[in-house]
């Protein structure tokens, strides 16, 4: 239990703590060619997968913050969820610094 408990919140700081430095070369970024970045899809059923990621890592969160990280079973599901929440993140962060670049 203590092995799960030490993962889920390394893993969770660690996606909070990138999430804050992702944010900084956006800013530092020329504000133009931010205006002008667009999301152009056939199907809008395209976003579901990043709106469950993301609804499934505030629900773990919140619920393994306020069990004080007790139930090893939430815990390991918060860190696959956040595992592959940060894997989606960094590239859709990568393709994003390219089209800016």
């Amino acid at each position: 239990m203590k092995t799960s408990q030490i993962a889920a919140k390394a893993v969770s700081r660690l996606f909070l703590l990138l999430l804050l430095l992702a944010i900084i070369p956006l800013f530092q970024a020329d504000s133009s060619k931010l205006q002008h970045l667009y999301i152009v899809t056939k199907s809008r059923w395209l976003f579901i997968f990043p709106v469950i990621l993301i609804g499934g890592f505030v629900y773990f969160f919140v619920r393994c913050t306020i069990n004080k990280y007790s139930e090893p079973d939430s815990n390991w599901l918060l860190v696959i969820n956040t595992l592959v929440l940060m894997v989606y993140s960094v590239t859709l962060y990568i393709r994003v610094l390219e089209l800016i670049k």
